[in-house]
This record gives structure tokens, sequence and C-alpha cells, in this order.
């Protein structure tokens, strides 16, 4: 099994003082149905590197869950962590896969501002991906119309939302959707992991 760091949602409970690192166990799971191991990364910059430097992981995992800091959000430390694994990934050209929050931070990263977006969060929307159309689940708020280079759109709903997109030279990826949600695990997301973790 390849090993892949996968960032983790910062859950706050005031009553009790605490923030908690959190991940929903699907996620694990459906990584671990393409063969990989997947690793929880805490929200450290310090622990970061050390889980780095001794793992080498073989890709990277943007999980879903909060929104950015700069777009409302109550978790700065995910965000750091986040940019720090973009940063490396990037840096040693190793595949990145972003899910909802996850390619948010992507976008922001690139330069692209998010928007609100209306009729995407606890539903299921049509995607369309190269010609062919397929149904997704949708939970968040923040999206984008347009990109611009490197990143290219790779799926569109039907308000024009871009919904995934892909670096136009480097093997990242990023969906506005939950794969681990879906079950049985959809065939297309199981397709899009792979095309990401395979491309030279």
């Amino acid at each position: 099994m390849k090993t892949v760091l996968v960032s983790q949602r910062v859950d706050v409970l005031p009553d009790r003082g605490e923030r908690r690192d959190a991940l929903d166990q699907r996620l694990l799971d459906w990584l671990a149905a393409s063969d990989l191991l997947p690793v929880p990364v805490p929200n450290n910059l310090e622990r970061l590197a050390a889980l780095w430097a001794h793992l080498r992981p073989c890709a990277v995992i943007l999980s879903g869950g909060n929104d950015l800091a700069n777009y409302g959000g109550d978790a700065p430390e995910r965000d750091a962590v986040e940019r720090a694994l973009l940063a490396r990934a990037l840096a040693e050209q190793i595949p990145l896969f972003a899910l909802c929050r996850g390619a948010q931070l992507v976008l922001d990263a690139f330069g692209i501002p998010l928007e609100r977006v209306t009729g995407h969060v606890g539903n299921r929307h049509q995607v369309s991906i190269n010609g062919r159309t397929f149904s997704v689940n949708s939970y968040h708020q923040w999206g984008c119309r347009e990109l611009r280079a490197p990143l290219q759109v790779l799926a569109r709903s039907d308000d024009g939302v871009v919904e995934a997109f892909t670096h136009e030279h480097l093997p990242i990826m990023g969906i506005m959707w939950h794969p681990e949600r879906e079950m049985p695990f959809a065939e297309l997301d199981k397709t899009l992991l792979a095309q990401c973790l395979n491309k030279e």
C-alpha cells in the first residue's frame, strides 16, 4: 500500500475548551479501497514537517469540512497546514487530490476568488465531465465560475459553478463533492483519484 497524508478538519467544542482534529472514518475507508494507506495530519506545522520527513508520502489528500479562514472559517491552523501541504506537493511534484473545502483552498492559493453559491448545500446535482453527466452530492457554500492557467475546468454544474479542476501540468486535482459520502463508493470518484495519482 502507498502512504498518503490526509488533512483533517477542526471541530471546535467551546463547552469543553477543545479544538479537535477530526476525519470522517468513511474517507479513510474510501482511500483504503484504492489500496492507499491514509495517515491523518495534525493541524500543527512542526508536526507536519516531522511527519513528512519520516513518511515520505506518495500523495496528499486535502479533505473537506470547515470554511477557509479568509472566508469566515474558524480554523486558521488548518489553513496553514494545508497551504504547507500544497507547497510541498508542488515543490516535489507529488499528486494532490483535494475534496470540497480542500479544493477551495487550492483555488484560493492559485489566486482564484471564491463567491457564495446557492443550492449547493445538502443536495445532489448533475455535473458534466468530458461530455458525460454524473450525479454528485453537494455540501459547499463557496465556489467559483471561472479559472485561469495553470488550472483547468474538469467539470461544471448546470448553474455554471466549477465542480472539478486539474492543473495543466502537475498531478493536482480538486473536486467539490465528497466521495466518501457515496455508498457504495462511486466508480467516477475512484477513476478521478486514479487519474490524479497516475498523472505523468
